[in-house]
Order: C-alpha cells, then sequence, then structure tokens
C-alpha cells in the first residue's frame, strides 16, 4: 500500500508539476552531496540524480555534466531538458522502480550518460 502512495506523490510532483519540499532536501539529500559527487566521476557518468519521498514531500538533487549541483525545480527543468519528449515516457517506466527502492528505505539514485 505504501508503494502506490510514493508512485502517486512522485507521479504528482514529477509528471503534474506539483510541489518540491526544500525540507525534504535538506533533511535526506543534501548531507549526500559528496559521496554522489564521487560515484558519478567513478562511474564516468555525465549527469547524477537522486530523488526521495517522505510523507507526501518529494525533493530531487541532479547533478550536471560540470558538478553544478541542481535541486528540486531546477533539477526537474534540466531533466526535461536533457530527456526532451522522453521525459514523461522514461518517468512512466522509472517510477514503480524509484517507488520501490524509496518503499524499501532506500534513497532512489541514478548515474545517467547521453547517447550521442
Amino acid at each position: 500500500m505504501r508503494k502506490k502512495i510514493i508512485e502517486k506523490n512522485l507521479r504528482t510532483t514529477l509528471l503534474e508539476d506539483g510541489p518540491f519540499s526544500q525540507a525534504l532536501f535538506e533533511y535526506e539529500l543534501e548531507e549526500h552531496t559528496e559521496e554522489y559527487l564521487q560515484s558519478k566521476r567513478a562511474d564516468g557518468d555525465q549527469y547524477f540524480f537522486a530523488i526521495t519521498e517522505h510523507t507526501n514531500d518529494v525533493a530531487m538533487l541532479l547533478i550536471d555534466e560540470r558538478d553544478n549541483i541542481l535541486i528540486n525545480q531546477e533539477a526537474q527543468a534540466l531533466l526535461k531538458k536533457l530527456w526532451r519528449d522522453a521525459y514523461q515516457q522514461n518517468l512512466q517506466k522509472l517510477i514503480p522502480d524509484i517507488a520501490g527502492e524509496l518503499d524499501a528505505g532506500f534513497l532512489y539514485t541514478a548515474g545517467v550518460k547521453l547517447a550521442e
């Protein structure tokens, strides 16, 4: 049941442009920034993103190709720009996996390499 609620909250925020939570970003994602930068570099990823959900709030972090940290709406805007027409479709596919990870007590993280 909790996974379905998480999926609903992710869809509302990520697909329907619902609100993000700055407080949740600060509470769950901010402290992992250096770890995420190291992971991105070690894996040779161009981009890296992390998403979390807690008590109906959603937060997101995205590290760009120059290692700039973008959060919440700025992160979403860049992801939309990168994925263009595939944004909705990609997230429709990812949201069940993201919700599963979050429901299991993990933060969802992914490195991204863009196809030329």
